[in-house]
């Protein structure tokens, strides 16, 4: 490879034909690093979940910053209840497949979840048994969890805002190789948290979720 100008220059092969590769390069002469993509769902499939309306308000303030966002449902992505048996006979199941190639084609991922008798949830803990099954696609490897940082929150309308199930979230998370970064929020009293434009409302939640978000941010970019 040899650079010209601010622009790096890669020789074509196959023919005269075919059209060289220019990078732009910065003034340092490096080249700059797509902004990272996120990953934002929630592991509620409630109507009117405050989960759901909190994963919202993440993917929005994250498209503030230099990123770019993908917000998913799972109830898009139905699954059976995690069975090896099942998964022995059948195969994974298609929306395993296209969940874990979601997380693997992001550099980081926000996962909302509601509090479940002290714990995370059914659907969430599935989804990731599921994930966590898959390792390729068409030959492909898929790297679903190692090294990819994560947020994690949860919205209640109780007094601690589902932290209890943060605590499991994310040592479960964490086990799979995951980076779960320290800003973490759990939103209490979630019915009357939320502005009508569903953005959180000012104050010491609002200031931990954009925390979280630019700490996110960045460290998808450094180890995307």
């Amino acid at each position: 490879m040899c650079h010209l100008g601010g622009c790096g220059y890669t020789p074509a092969t196959g023919g005269a034909s075919a059209s060289p590769t220019i990078q732009k390069r910065d003034q340092g002469g490096n080249v700059p690093k797509q902004p990272p993509g996120i990953l934002v769902l929630a592991g509620s499939n409630r109507k009117g979940s405050f989960n759901q309306q909190l994963a919202d308000a993440y993917a929005a303030e994250l498209a503030k910053l230099d990123c770019t966002v993908t917000r998913i449902l799972l109830s898009d992505y139905p699954l059976p209840l995690m069975d090896e048996d099942l998964e022995a006979e059948k195969g994974l199941p298609e929306n395993a497949v296209r969940l874990a190639r979601q997380f693997h084609s992001h550099q980081g991922i926000v996962v909302v979840g509601p509090e479940y008798n002290g714990t995370l949830t059914p659907l969430t803990k599935n989804m990731i048994d599921w994930i966590s099954r898959v390792s390729t696609h068409n030959g492909q490897p898929v790297v679903p969890y190692k090294s990819k940082p994560c947020a994690i929150a949860s919205a209640s309308d109780g007094a601690m805002g589902g932290y209890s199930s943060l605590s499991h979230l994310r040592h479960v998370l964490s086990r799979l190789g995951m980076l779960v970064i320290p800003e973490q929020l759990s939103l209490a009293h979630a019915s009357t948290a939320f502005d009508e434009d569903g953005s959180l409302k000012e104050g010491r939640p609002r200031t931990i979720l954009e925390a979280a978000c630019r700490s996110l941010v960045e460290k998808a970019r450094l180890l995307g």
